[in-house]
């Protein structure tokens, strides 16, 4: 349920170290599509923006990519843009399962990060954020530090604006339930080669 009729964005920005077909990330290209149906799975995923002219969903506005990649050579990185009822359920997907095994090998597909991995913050039931809503938050994060308008798991904020604390014990609640509908695209990422 939509926290005081709202959801929580969540946009990530990385860099390869490699173009996204070398073998350098193959690991990660594996991965990829396992780990958006495990999202779709997932308790509390509410969408994600898909990306211009890719089958799938519909892209939340223009692409658009914080000013991290300038001088990376790309003009495109991994990043996403997706919606949840709560930060638990976020933080149960990120962390867990199918998810959590990208995440064991993310160092060796990406550059090392001088800006947070990702960026949370709470929007009104009925409001889609863009990707350049996404990347003004990251780099606002970067900037200014956490807040309301743009935190992390580190300091997560309710709904109302308000410092909030993390219910571990329903995470962990929320892992097993999406342990039991996932355990299929668990047993296939396990199986790929990092």
């Amino acid at each position: 349920m939509p926290r005081n009729g709202k959801h929580l964005a969540m946009y990530n920005f990385g860099l390869h170290v490699a173009p996204y077909d070398s073998p350098a990330v193959e690991g990660f290209r594996l991965r990829e599509a396992a780990n958006f149906e495990a999202a779709a799975r997932a308790h509390g995923f509410i969408g994600r923006s898909g990306y211009d002219g890719d089958p799938g969903p519909a892209c939340w506005g223009k692409q658009v990519f914080p000013r991290f990649i300038e001088g990376s050579g790309f003009a495109t990185a991994p990043s996403s843009l997706s919606l949840w009822t709560d930060i638990e359920s976020l933080m149960a997907f990120t962390y867990n399962g199918v998810h959590a095994d990208a995440l064991k090998h993310a160092r060796q597909w990406n550059v090392k990060q001088r800006w947070p991995a990702l960026v949370l913050w709470w929007v009104d039931a009925d409001v889609i954020p863009e990707w350049k809503d996404g990347a003004d938050r990251l780099e606002r994060l970067h900037d200014e530090g956490l807040s309301a308008a743009a935190f992390s798991f580190k300091q997560p904020y309710a709904a109302t604006g308000q410092p909030a604390t993390i219910d571990r014990g329903r995470v962990r609640e929320i892992a097993a339930l999406n342990a039991t509908g996932q355990s299929d695209l668990l047993a296939h990422v396990l199986a790929l080669k990092a």
